[in-house]
């Protein structure tokens, strides 16, 4: 078993793999695992795959399909390498083109920026609702223009990347 625990350290799976997630996250993902883990050897195989499809109701997957997902993984996929495969999946669930298409669907004419007002409403009434004071943070970090514009292109770039981009 030490040969596989010596690969698991040099395919770069580090431990703070575990740091990215809640404790009832890593619990819920464990127990995914294991019932994944049909034949209980501690690693996600072939067979577990094919077994795991079956027991979903998928019986004619393609062998090429079951391939082309170990195939993502580095080496063989114990929980660890199962962890960090969900982490690298789940990192930055919302990235920027993702985000920047939202704001374009109201921005019909590609400007690149929404009139304060409109984004004030949406944000208010829709969905997971901003409160007055949320609306008030945004706007004291994202000051609209003059004409009372919004920079999305600006916002999302902050929202993903954490600092504003370089003025050209």
């Amino acid at each position: 078993m030490s040969p596989k625990k010596a690969k698991k350290r040099s395919d770069g799976a580090g431990s703070n793999v575990f740091s990215m997630f809640e404790q009832a996250q890593i619990q819920e993902f464990k127990e995914a695992f294991t019932i994944m883990d049909q034949n209980r050897d501690g690693f996600i195989d072939k067979n577990d795959l094919r077994d795991t499809f079956a027991a979903l109701g998928r019986l004619n997957v393609k062998q090429e399909e079951i391939d082309e997902m170990l195939t993502e993984a580095p080496g063989p996929v114990n929980f660890t390498v199962f962890l960090t495969m969900f982490g690298e999946k789940l990192k930055g669930a919302d990235p920027e083109e993702t985000i920047l298409n939202a704001f374009k669907v109201f921005d019909p004419d590609g400007k690149g920026t929404l009139k304060k007002d409109f984004v004030t409403e949406m944000l208010t009434t829709q969905a997971d609702r901003f409160t007055p004071e949320e609306m008030e943070q945004m706007f004291a970090a994202f000051p609209p223009d003059v004409a009372g514009n919004l920079d999305y292109n600006n916002l999302v770039h902050v929202i993903t990347h954490g600092e504003e981009k370089d003025q050209e």
